[in-house]
């Protein structure tokens, strides 16, 4: 840990103290996590990709008081600019693209470094860290499997490896808010490494009545941030129906709804987006 040089980035040292304090385990540890999921919250994450791999050791674990702390935080830095995301252009989307500049769709973090440069570390760190992060697909506690869905989300996936896995993991899960984070890891990591035939599976399960709402929900929101296609008015009429306040409360456990949503929950902001967005904006105006 002390061999890394996070004087060399801004915060670095705040970075590596809360690394220190959370590996101890002996406080709080929220109050850690809070600091690296803040600074990436800010455009900050330079220092924060510094912190993935012991991370990954803390959360993969069994016995560290905090691994769930350490895995629900973990892929935060792997992430750029999907607070309040919620379009099907932009919503699982993991920009790649060089600009004329030499910098890539991320833009430049206030810290001055390339954003897309942090982003790119984290995943590498997450891909080298994803055989030992795949077992937690199976943990006994659904958070926990939810959450590891979410990072592994974002590892390199060029062979299909760990998108098999999500679809082994969702064949017998039976909790349906799990099934339905792997449904949106799968859409997400497709979106990555394009593979027709898991935008197919994605669409079927959508139209399958026999899913559980929040697996139809995921799986609509999912495939219509891999296709272009119009809305079917089948699509159009099952969200509608199934997207009710309750349940997209309830779905804001899923990382995705909870980053998309603002001031309101995800769904909701998924849906008005996706499927009404000819709709004005809402504000936050009290006099508007």
């Amino acid at each position: 840990l002390d061999d890394l040089p996070w004087g060399n980035f801004p915060h670095g040292e705040k970075v590596r103290e809360a690394v220190c304090l959370l590996r101890a385990g002996d406080e709080p540890a929220r109050n850690f996590m809070g600091v690296l999921i803040g600074m990436c919250a800010d455009d900050s994450r330079a220092a924060a990709v510094l912190a993935v791999p012991f991370l990954i050791r803390i959360a993969t674990d069994p016995h560290h008081r905090h691994r769930a702390d350490a895995l629900g935080g973990l892929a935060a830095p792997a992430r750029a600019r999907y607070f309040g995301v919620a379009s099907r252009d932009e919503l699982l989307l993991h920009r790649s693209g060089p600009q004329h500049d030499g910098y890539d769709d991320y833009g430049v973090e206030v810290t001055g470094y390339p954003a897309g440069w942090s982003v790119a570390a984290a995943r590498d760190a997450i891909t080298t860290g994803t055989p030992t992060l795949l077992p937690l697909l199976d943990d006994s506690d659904p958070a926990m499997r939810i959450d590891a869905s979410y990072a592994l989300a974002t590892a390199a996936d060029p062979g299909h490896t760990v998108r098999r896995v999500f679809a082994t993991r969702f064949a017998m899960e039976q909790d349906p808010m799990v099934r339905a984070a792997l449904v949106l890891a799968t859409a997400e990591s497709t979106r990555a490494h394009p593979y027709e035939p898991a935008t197919a599976w994605i669409r079927e399960l959508w139209q399958d009545q026999a899913q559980a709402p929040e697996v139809r929900l995921a799986a609509a929101i999912g495939w219509l941030c891999l296709t272009d296609e119009p809305v079917p008015d089948a699509l159009h009429a099952s969200v509608e129906a199934l997207a009710t306040e309750e349940r997209a409360r309830a779905m804001d456990a899923l990382p995705w709804m909870a980053a998309a949503g603002r001031g309101v929950p995800g769904l909701l902001d998924c849906v008005r987006r996706m499927l009404h967005p000819e709709a004005p904006e809402p504000t936050d105006d009290p006099w508007a």
